[in-house]
């Protein structure tokens, strides 16, 4: 299954605001209309909002009028500008946008930059796909046969162009034949977890619980073995933003002994920021709290709040799988050897 694809003149995703009811795809022709799907979750996940974001702009340089190659940098920059205020926590938006401006930049004449774009944009969707399939590899090797996985919101391959982080690291495990079992936190407001986590679950036969987001402590108490999560971005001490409902899990799993592992690309790495203090938290309409599943739950005018992730300190974190390896504390020594180890061509934020 891929979330995203090019579907010759456009942009493909798969509509995950539909799911689980029907599965269908909407295609983008315009940078604008890439925006409003990262903006209106049609699209979500950190390393599909990065890729999906490169389209974009691939886009823009297509829908672009300039004739000559600074306007048409000019206009890229703008189209970046506004793609990059449809979700500002997940740092690989950003990443990607920066990582094509500076290709387009390199070149000297509009077709040139038209060209490599989009190519680009095919390449960075291929990295992902292999990216999310080593990280499952390393990550398997966590999990015993026999083990119960708690995971929260959806880091599968809904998530990314294909296979997935967290969920990678079960489909993984699965595939190596191990008997694995996953509570799925439903994730209010959005309820990704239930949503597309299940969903995915089902499609691949791996057997799951559904369980609500207040049930995770008892079931840490007695019955994970470990829990995996996604990342939306990572500071370089280690701290993680991730869907808000994250830092409670990591508490609770380590008030009850259980492993807390966090399965993220290294473009989900931020080394610019020195802690999670500094990760912008997306602030989304609060009426989605005063709602479940679209029928409204709570008083007319009663006062809501929608932080859309949370920031669990590094110090819950029991290692950082990436697709160079498990990575364990401190995570300012292993992040930054996890990037010396790559070169500068995967450099982050």
């Amino acid at each position: 299954m891929k979330t995203l694809w090019w579907a010759g003149d456009a942009l493909a995703l798969i509509d995950q605001t539909r799911l689980p009811a029907e599965q269908t795809v909407v295609e983008c022709r315009t940078y604008q209309e890439v925006g409003r799907a990262i903006k209106m979750m049609i699209v979500r996940g950190a390393p599909a909002i990065g890729v999906t974001a490169a389209y974009g702009l691939a886009i823009a340089a297509r829908q672009s009028a300039a004739t000559e190659t600074g306007s048409l940098i000019a206009d890229l920059r703008q189209s970046a500008a506004e793609l990059r205020t449809t979700r500002p926590t997940a740092v690989n938006l950003a990443w990607a946008l920066e990582r094509l401006l500076g290709l387009a930049e390199a070149q000297h004449d509009v077709a040139a930059v038209r060209e490599v774009l989009l190519a680009e944009a095919h390449h960075m969707a291929e990295e992902d796909e292999e990216a999310n399939r080593r990280m499952g590899r390393f990550g398997a090797d966590l999990v015993k046969d026999g083990d119960s996985i708690l995971t929260h919101c959806n880091a599968g391959g809904l998530a990314t162009v294909a296979y997935g982080t967290a969920l990678g690291v079960v489909r993984a495990a699965h595939e190596q034949g191990k008997r694995v079992h996953v509570f799925v936190d439903e994730t209010r407001p959005f309820l990704q977890g239930a949503r597309l986590t299940a969903w995915e679950l089902q499609q691949e036969g791996i057997p799951y619980t559904l369980i609500t987001d207040s049930m995770a402590g008892h079931f840490l108490k007695s019955q994970v073995n470990l829990v995996v999560v996604g990342a939306d971005r990572i500071a370089a001490n280690g701290d993680v933003a991730n869907k808000i409902g994250t830092y409670g899990v990591a508490v609770l799993a380590k008030e009850n002994g259980v492993p807390f592992y966090v399965a993220a690309p290294l473009s989900t790495v931020d080394m610019k920021l020195t802690s999670g203090a500094e990760i912008p938290i997306e602030q989304r309409n609060p009426e989605e709290v005063a709602s479940f599943a679209g029928v409204r739950t709570a008083p007319v005018g009663a006062r809501a709040a929608h932080p859309a992730f949370d920031v669990t300190p590094a110090r819950y974190v029991t290692a950082i799988v990436t697709e160079v390896g498990v990575l364990r504390p401190p995570y300012a020594g292993s992040l930054a050897g996890a990037f010396a180890s790559q070169g500068s061509e995967r450099r982050s934020g």
